[in-house]
């Protein structure tokens, strides 16, 4: 069937029959993803103006190349499937591109072609974790390397043993999951990275639905990536109290909470790690995204409240539940805008989080947060 994306017509495989799924897959649910890919491109074009390069790494219906190239972008679309090179092709070439001339869709394992050819830009948007290929795009990228995990059960650690295989770490299930799939992720990218001596920053990371996007600038030298493994640690965490604390290093740090909790005295603790615990978004960065989020956008309304709420964020390693606070206390939740004024008013930083609409985040701990809230709880 035929569908209409940020102004560009493309098909897709129709929608699947008698319980069996086409061999192509194309999701509509991810949409904003692609949205925020474009605008995203925008601002880096202006950030490396001769970056022009864009690797598509595995393309299915080709969208989100075609979608690039129309845009501007020397585009190269990879999938290992041929139906889905066949469909892409004809998308391209719809819209006008001659292939091989203006762009090229190949069937190739990607990581063979990742190897091979050097590009500005790669984005990775595989079925599941994008491990498999982090290492032949770190290795081979100039500029950015652009990722997608939807295997959010592992990343969040609600599938422990798989998220431990796939990323390299712990990752505990808590009430803050959508962070802990956050920080995962970034924590298995920038130790792929720092096996080629390559340094990450990310540029512009968030949580939606059901998966986890990041955008990852790259320095290629030993000192960068020596830095970027300083922005690891480890999170404790209390199940009786939702208390947490954290600190950085690829080892456990002895200064952290073993026995019992500082907040509660509670002993049932988690540790989690090592995880990414620096800044998960460039503030300058999302800034600009949103300037180039348009109206042309389907989900710019979302897309931009989504872009507002990330620039806002305080940078903190984890958020809190307002609900889920209260309802540990044997309160009633109050109005969120009240919640966080009556936390600012106390001193600390506090601001919504993107991750969910009773989200936040404060650089105050779960003591502080009751003792500063209790009177508008009231």
């Amino acid at each position: 069937m035929r569908v209409s994306e940020g102004g560009v017509e493309f098909e897709v495989p129709a929608e699947q029959s008698e319980g069996v799924e086409e061999s192509v897959f194309y999701n509509p649910r991810q949409e904003l993803n692609r949205d925020l890919t474009v605008a995203a491109l925008r601002v880096l074009r202006e950030r490396q103006p001769r970056a022009r390069r864009y690797l598509d790494a595995m393309t299915a219906s080709g969208v989100r190349g075609l979608r690039a190239a129309v845009d501007g972008w020397d585009v190269t679309c990879c999938d290992r499937n041929p139906d889905a090179v066949a469909l892409a092709s004809k998308n391209f070439e719809r819209a006008g591109f001659e292939l091989g001339v203006d762009a090229a869709v190949v069937e190739r394992n990607v990581n063979a072609l990742m190897h091979e050819s050097v590009f500005d830009v790669i984005d990775l948007d595989p079925y599941g974790t994008p491990m498999p290929f982090a290492d032949a795009a770190f290795a081979r990228c100039r500029h950015v390397v652009c990722v997608t995990a939807t295997d959010t059960a592992p990343l969040c650690g609600a599938h422990l043993q798989s998220g431990m295989r796939s990323y390299g770490t712990l990752p505990r299930n808590t009430e803050y999951h959508p962070e802990m799939g956050v920080r995962t992720l970034l924590s298995g990218l920038a130790r792929s990275a720092a096996r080629f001596d390559v340094g990450v920053t990310p540029l512009l990371t968030h949580a939606s639905s059901h998966y986890v996007r990041t955008y990852l600038e790259l320095d290629r030298k030993p000192t960068a990536a020596d830095a970027t493994l300083e922005q690891l640690g480890h999170l404790v965490h209390c199940e009786d109290c939702l208390y947490r604390e954290w600190a950085s290093g690829l080892v456990l740090d002895a200064s952290l909470p073993r026995e019992s909790c500082p907040n509660c005295g509670g002993s049932r603790l988690l540790a989690a790690g090592p995880l990414w615990l620096g800044p998960i978004q460039d503030r300058a960065f999302v800034a600009s995204v949103r300037e180039h989020f348009s109206e042309e956008f389907a989900t710019a309304d979302r897309g931009g409240q989504l872009l507002e709420t990330l620039e806002a964020e305080v940078d903190v390693p984890t958020h809190y539940d307002q609900h889920k606070l209260c309802k540990q206390w044997g309160r009633s939740a109050n109005a969120m805008a009240d919640f966080l004024e009556a936390l600012q008013a106390a001193g600390h930083r506090a601001t919504p989080a993107h991750y969910s609409g009773t989200a936040f985040k404060t650089d105050a701990d779960v003591g502080e947060i009751r003792v500063a809230t209790a009177q508008s709880l009231e």
